[in-house]
């Protein structure tokens, strides 16, 4: 059989393109670049070099070689990082009383708020939500900040209605000192309405989990020692991401996270860190990731995991797997088309998107169609 040859024709549109990015396409041609020429086979000569009309036939002796299937559909660039699973947060409580420990949490324990974190004396301390310090008695006419976060924490426990503080809410009036007296009452303390410096301790979360205690039972506790360290219950994967690619991910990028047993889930990136900092040899910045689903993440923490985050996709192409394609000589490259009558024709294509973890590649090719089968290139 001669060989004829198909001149190429009108590139047909490859599909919408969502959220482009220039390294992201970079780095899929080259990831593209060293697969071909890794696992897909060389055409040592151009078929296609001074031919006319028509399609290159090649020998039927290659009939029983492996094909797979054009395919239509979704695919996507990948930026594969090593993570580190765990908890949102790192919070230290700050202890300011002078006493004996008389009680404390273990570690692990999940502590709430409204709840005793601990006792000096036998005297409770209290663990309530808010950013802002304790820096005095919070008592009848206190104004500011503090008394803000205390009246919030009050109606998220229950002790109040958000309408009680709509007109001053920086404001310890006597619906706030009836609220703390509620309050000490669920605690099991004397209902005074008023809270000691050093009787409440504030953490930025609902709900903290021990992971570690700064003193013992029984041992003595000063003013300023840190009593408590824990982390919110939120799971998180964090990610030191080389700064060099720090344009190929994006706050929103979704991602799959795969554990130390094998299975995968979901999850999106939800910040991004903008000063880098020394990581190994180079600079990273920290990227942090939020599961979609927190239980399949189960109890693993500080567990080591691999994250794939898409950095730019396209819909509605046609894909071959990347071992399908033939390198041109002169540039380009190639696919082995297989007629349903059994013979081959070279057809070739315009290489696109390069999804590492399907293993295929888009391409766009005069007569290429879905269903269509091409030979592939031994594994």
């Amino acid at each position: 059989m001669t060989a004829g040859v198909e001149a190429p024709g009108p590139r047909p549109d490859p599909g919408p393109v969502r959220r482009p990015r220039r390294r992201a396409r970079a780095v899929a041609a080259l990831a593209l670049a060293l697969a071909v020429a890794g696992g897909a086979g060389l055409v040592l000569g151009d078929p296609f070099d001074g031919a006319s009309e028509g399609t290159a036939d090649t020998p039927t002796s290659r009939a029983d070689a492996a094909v797979a299937e054009v395919t239509r559909g979704t695919l996507s660039a990948r930026n594969v990082q090593k993570g580190e699973l765990g908890y949102r947060g790192d919070h230290k409580v700050v202890n300011n009383l002078g006493g004996v420990l008389t009680d404390l949490p273990s570690v692990g324990e999940v502590v709430r708020q409204g709840r005793v974190l601990y006792a000096v004396d036998d005297e409770p301390v209290v663990l309530l939500r808010g950013a802002v310090p304790v820096h005095r008695d919070l008592v009848l006419g206190a104004e500011g900040p503090d008394v803000r976060q205390l009246n919030a924490a009050l109606v998220a426990l229950g002790h109040a209605a958000e309408d009680d503080f709509a007109e001053d809410p920086d404001h310890f009036g006597w619906r706030t000192h009836r609220a703390v007296q509620d309050l000490q009452e669920r605690v099991g303390v004397e209902e005074t309405g008023r809270l000691e410096r050093g009787r409440v301790v504030f953490v930025p979360e609902r709900e903290i989990r021990v992971t570690a205690l700064g003193g013992a039972l029984g041992g003595t506790v000063s003013a300023g020692a840190v009593v408590v360290e824990g982390t919110s219950t939120r799971r998180q994967v964090t990610v030191a991401l080389s700064a060099s690619q720090q344009s190929e991910v994006a706050v929103g990028d979704g991602v799959t996270i795969t554990l130390p047993d094998g299975r995968t889930t979901p999850g999106v990136v939800r910040s991004m860190g903008t000063v880098a900092e020394r990581a190994g040899e180079g600079m990273a910045v920290q990227v942090l990731i939020e599961p979609t689903d927190p239980g399949a993440t189960r109890l693993l923490d500080r567990a080591p995991v691999e994250v794939s985050i898409v950095s730019a996709s396209v819909e509605d192409v046609l894909s071959v797997p990347v071992r399908a394609l033939l390198a041109r000589q002169g540039g380009g490259h190639a696919v082995e088309l297989v007629r349903p009558d059994g013979e081959h024709r070279l057809v070739p294509v315009e290489t696109g998107l390069f999804d590492a973890a399907a293993g295929r590649v888009q391409v766009t090719g005069r007569g290429l169609a879905a269903g269509q089968r091409v030979v592939v290139a031994d594994a």
